[in-house]
């Protein structure tokens, strides 16, 4: 009988072999988290104001890979271009690559200024052969990725369907993404991290699994973007169970209220008076009025949790202005001035539950 050295590792030293491979998997964990916190310091000094460059600040990317969805506008173009002026190979993806490699000509320019890279590749969320030639053509190539960060979304969209037939935001925002980061795990380096985009706004509601794409249930666009933001948060909290062994955590950012190409189905006017009254309510009650965040501090948490933030720290949870977000009971009213997660947003039943019906729902779309 041939015997493999390996096989007769495994026969005569059980326990040893476990242990040397355990050790292995910890030693490359250790050392890919290391290298991804590196120049951070022990403290975090950040907030709500902090910027991308100062987060990142005396943090060496190169030799990091990430991908970021995204890329033709706002929080996506940020995010990239401050990983790559810090040295990282950024693939950005995006649905219109003419817009995108429009808006990301700076993220080009700062990438080869500062010894890193930036490339575009096509990706519709609404798709799923869209999303999933994006992944095969990823895989083929083979190239390994340290951070995955799910930024693309849409918000507060009229009532409609992706072209698979799911509810815009639903099937946009957390089902395109569950597709996509799904079929690419296997390129995500043990010690990486998988950070999506999420929102305050998954306070306007918890996902429905019995009634997902509103068949039975009068459409609202913000009950409609509360469930899909909610579903960011459970994805990552359910993706960090499946991962942490390896090393793979995954986190959840709100990226707080900045004016970006986000908001285009809503009616100024009205975004603007309620505006004013939250910061009404906001003064009235001793607090700060509302104010916008600029671009670059809303893409501060999101760069803040994939290279900054500890693993153990960022892990399974929920993240804002650079820190992790505290559970604030149901019975204690929020408003977009304030901080804190909803309960259910984190609660890892709901997590398993969704993982399994969204499944299901992709797996009833032929792959072919």
């Amino acid at each position: 009988m041939n015997v493999s050295y390996a096989e007769a590792r495994n026969i005569v030293f059980p326990k040893l072999a476990s242990a040397i491979d355990g050790l292995v998997m910890k030693t490359l964990c250790q050392r890919s988290q290391s290298h991804i916190s590196e120049g951070a310091a022990q403290k975090n000094v950040f907030g709500e104001t902090s910027t991308t460059d100062e987060v990142l600040s005396g943090v060496n990317l190169k030799g990091k890979r990430v991908l970021v969805t995204g890329v033709s506008s706002g929080l996506g173009v940020e995010t990239a271009r401050s990983l790559a002026a810090h040295g990282a190979q950024v693939v950005g993806a995006a649905r219109d690559l003419k817009k995108a490699n429009a808006a990301t000509d700076q993220v080009s320019k700062d990438a080869a200024a500062n010894g890193g890279s930036f490339e575009v590749i096509a990706l519709d969320l609404a798709s799923l052969t869209s999303i999933r030639a994006c992944a095969d053509a990823l895989l083929k190539k083979g190239e390994p990725f340290d951070v995955i960060i799910a930024n693309a979304g849409v918000m507060a969209t009229p009532f409609g369907h992706t072209k698979d037939g799911f509810e815009t935001q639903f099937g946009t925002n957390h089902l395109g993404h569950f597709v996509l980061v799904n079929r690419i795990e296997p390129l995500l380096r043990p010690g990486g991290r998988l950070i999506n985009l999420a929102s305050a706004g998954h306070r306007f509601a918890n996902v429905d699994l019995q009634d997902p794409n509103f068949e039975r249930t009068p459409y609202d666009p913000w009950v409609a973007y509360g469930r899909s933001k909610t579903a960011n948060i459970l994805f990552a909290v359910a993706f960090d169970a499946r991962h942490r062994s390896r090393g793979i955590r995954a986190a959840a950012v709100h990226p707080g209220g900045i004016q970006t190409e986000l908001a285009r189905h809503l009616d100024p006017a009205q975004s603007q008076a309620a505006i004013d009254r939250i910061s009404k309510e906001s003064t009235a009650a001793g607090g700060q009025p509302f104010k916008y965040k600029t671009i670059p501090q809303g893409a501060a948490t999101s760069v803040w949790a994939g290279f900054v933030a500890s693993a153990e720290e960022i892990g399974g949870q929920y993240c804002e202005n650079c820190h992790v977000g505290q559970i604030v009971s149901e019975d204690k009213p929020l408003t977009v001035n304030t901080e804190g997660v909803r309960a259910y947003a984190l609660d890892p039943k709901t997590a398993e539950a969704l993982w399994r019906k969204s499944g299901e729902l992709v797996e009833s779309i032929s792959n072919e």
